[in-house]
């Protein structure tokens, strides 16, 4: 599975990067390739490009506050969680995402 997902919390420090952190390691452990654009206080990092929104089966989007630019991923199966969810439970995350791609394929 391809996936892009964008990161942010309330303050756009800690918390985006280790949903960041968590995100790219369970998807790793799990086979998938993953990017992910963090949206914290010094601006937008690791920026998703719209090759990558082609590409990707789904967006996640962990965040706390509303995203920069969330239409450029019109047309996708996007999945909203809070940050804490992309933290605690990535790999959990991942396995529900798994399951609703291959029910609607």
């Amino acid at each position: 599975m391809k996936i892009v997902a964008v990161s942010a919390c309330t303050m756009g420090v800690a918390h985006t990067f280790i949903a960041q952190d968590k995100l790219v390691e369970a998807a790793e452990k799990m086979g998938h390739q993953i990017k992910v654009e963090t949206q914290g206080s010094i601006g937008a990092e690791n920026v998703i490009t719209e090759d990558d929104v082609i590409q990707a089966d789904v967006v996640i989007i962990a965040a706390d506050i509303n995203i920069k630019d969330e239409n450029r991923f019109k047309g996708k199966p996007i999945v909203r969680v809070g940050v804490t969810v992309a933290i605690r439970q990535p790999e959990a995350l991942l396995q529900q995402i798994e399951e609703k791609l291959k029910a609607i394929h």
